[in-house]
C-alpha cells in the first residue's frame, strides 16, 4: 500500500483556516495520514537503527518550513511538526466554537498526557508534573525545598540564568549559600565533572544543582555519575534539562535524579507554554507547592506542583501529539541521528584552521549543540552569513570573559547533511578571508 503524501502548503492552510465541524474532523485524518507515512517509512527501513537519506527527507516533509528555511536553533525553540500544529488549532477552535466543552471535556487530557509524559522519560505518573517551561519548574522545586540559613548548594560555572536566578533568590530569603563548582568550557572526561563537584562537597551541602544539557557549550552532563555521587553523600541532585527531552533518549530511573525539568518546544516539536518536570517518588514530599487552589494538602505526588488554575489545554493536547510524532519514530532513532549529524559537524570544524569546538567529541558527553569559536570577531558575521547565503539560522552564545563565547548550532532530525556542510563551509569561507586579512 502507497503511504499517503505530506498535505500541499494550500491544503494545509485551507483545512486549518476551515471553519466547520467537518474541518475539524478532516484534521484527524490529516494527522492519520502523517502517523501512517511515518509507520511506512519505518516498515521500509526496518532492518537499518540510522537511516540516512529517503528516510529523514521525508520525515522533513512532515515539517512546514517556509521556502528553504532551516532552523538550526532547537536551542532557543524548535518547529512543530505538521500534526503538532494541526492538534493545537483543532483544540483551539473548541473555545471558538463550544466553550462549555472547553471546561467540561477537554481538561480529562491532563491525566492521561501524564500518564503519556511519564512512559516518555522512564517514569511513573505519580512523578511527572506538568508546567509551563524549564525555568518555571526550576522555581518550583528550588522555592519548594526546606532549606535553612548556611545550607550549601552546588553549582557549575556554566549554568543557565534561568536556572541560577532561582537560586539567587533563595540565597536572600532563606540564606543558603551558592557554591560555584569551576568547571572548563571544554570539560571533556567524566571523570573531571564529578571530581570537581566530589572536591567540592562540605557537611553543609544539601543538593547538587546543574545543567544537565549545557547551553553554552553542548556539554552533557554525566547525570548518572552524578547522582551517584549525590546519593552516595546524602544530597539531592536537580537537573536543567532544557534541551533534554526530545533530543535525548531521557530513562529517569537510569539517570536517577530527584528532580528534572525540560522544555518540549525546543527538541520535541511541542508549542511553547508546555513543559516537563520530573520529581522522583521519594523526593516528592520533600518540595512544597508554589501555586495552590483546593485539594493540595490532599496530594502526595508531583501533581501538586502543577500550576493551578485554567490553562491552555489545546497545549497539553499538542504536546500529546509531539510525544507520539517522536515516538513513532523511535527515541533511540532521534537520538542517534543527532548525534550523527553533530559528529559530523565537529569533525568538519575541527578541520578548518584556527576553530576551536568547545563541545565534547564523546557522544556520551555530548549531543545535539555544537559551540565553538573563530575569534576576529567573526562569530556574529557567521549567523549573517549561513542566514543570508543558505537560509540557516544559528546564534551566538556564551561570555567572552569566560572563555565560551561563540557559535551555537543544532542539529535536530529534519536537518541534512548537506545543511551541516553548508556550516562548515561558511566557516572556512569567514576564516579564509581572516586569513588573509592578517
Amino acid at each position: 500500500m502507497t503511504a499517503p503524501s505530506p498535505l500541499s502548503r494550500r491544503a494545509f492552510t485551507r483545512a486549518l483556516l476551515a471553519g466547520s465541524t467537518g474541518s475539524i474532523a478532516a484534521l484527524g485524518g490529516l494527522n492519520a495520514a502523517i502517523a501512517q507515512k511515518i509507520t511506512a517509512l519505518n516498515q521500509k527501513f526496518l532492518d537499518d537503527e540510522a537511516p540516512d537519506g529517503v528516510y529523514w527527507e521525508e520525515i522533513r516533509r512532515l515539517y512546514e518550513f517556509e521556502d528553504r528555511f532551516i532552523m538550526m536553533n532547537n536551542g532557543t525553540l524548535g518547529p512543530m511538526p505538521k500534526s503538532v500544529f494541526n492538534t493545537l488549532m483543532r483544540y483551539h477552535r473548541v473555545q471558538v466554537t463550544n466553550p462549555y466543552d472547553g471546561y467540561s471535556i477537554l481538561p480529562a487530557v491532563r491525566e492521561s498526557l501524564r500518564t503519556k509524559l511519564a512512559a516518555f522519560v522512564g517514569a511513573s505518573p505519580e512523578e511527572i508534573a506538568i508546567t509551563s517551561n524549564t525555568t518555571e519548574g526550576l522555581n518550583f522545586v528550588i522555592g519548594g525545598l526546606d532549606l535553612k540559613p548556611g545550607d550549601e548548594v552546588l553549582m557549575s560555572t556554566l549554568e543557565h540564568p534561568g536556572h541560577i536566578g532561582p537560586w539567587k533568590l533563595k540565597e536572600k530569603r532563606a540564606g543558603i549559600v551558592i557554591k560555584e563548582v569551576p568547571l572548563s568550557a571544554t570539560a571533556k572526561t567524566v571523570d573531571e565533572i564529578v571530581g570537581a563537584f566530589a572536591a567540592a562537597i562540605t557537611p553543609k551541602t544539601r543538593i547538587i544543582s546543574i545543567s544537565h544539557t549545557v547551553f553554552i557549550t553542548g556539554l552533557i552532563m554525566p547525570l548518572k555519575e552524578l547522582s551517584r555521587l549525590a546519593h552516595d553523600k546524602g544530597l539531592l541532585l536537580l537537573a536543567d534539562s532544557a534541551h533534554g527531552i526530545g533530543m535525548l533518549d531521557l530513562d529517569m530511573k537510569a539517570l536517577g535524579v530527584d528532580f528534572l525539568a525540560s522544555s518540549p518546544y525546543k527538541w520535541l516539536g511541542a508549542p511553547t507554554g508546555v513543559g516537563l518536570l520530573y520529581v522522583r517518588k521519594e523526593a516528592v514530599d520533600k518540595v512544597w507547592p508554589t501555586v495552590v487552589s483546593s485539594g493540595w494538602e490532599a496530594n502526595a505526588a508531583a501533581s501538586k506542583l502543577d500550576p493551578s488554575g485554567q490553562r491552555s489545554d489545546a497545549a497539553l493536547y499538542a504536546l500529546g501529539e509531539a510525544l507520539d510524532f517522536n515516538t513513532r519514530i523511535g527515541k533511540s532513532r532521534i537520538e542517534r541521528r543527532i548525534k550523527v549529524l553533530a559528529a559530523r559537524l565537529k569533525q568538519g570544524l575541527a578541520e578548518v584552521p584556527g576553530v576551536k569546538v568547545h563541545t565534547p567529541a564523546d557522544p556520551y558527553l555530548s549531543a545535539g549543540l555544537t559551540a565553538f569559536s573563530m575569534g576576529g570577531g567573526l562569530e556574529p558575521k557567521l549567523v549573517d552569513f549561513v542566514r543570508e547565503k543558505y537560509n540557516l539560522v544559528v546564534r551566538t552564545t556564551g561570555n567572552a570573559k569566560a572563555g565560551t563565547y561563540g557559535i551555537r548550532v543544532s542539529t535536530p532530525i529534519y536537518v541534512s547533511t548537506k545543511e551541516v556542510d553548508m556550516v562548515v563551509e561558511g566557516v572556512r569561507t569567514l576564516m579564509a578571508h581572516k586569513g588573509r586579512a592578517t
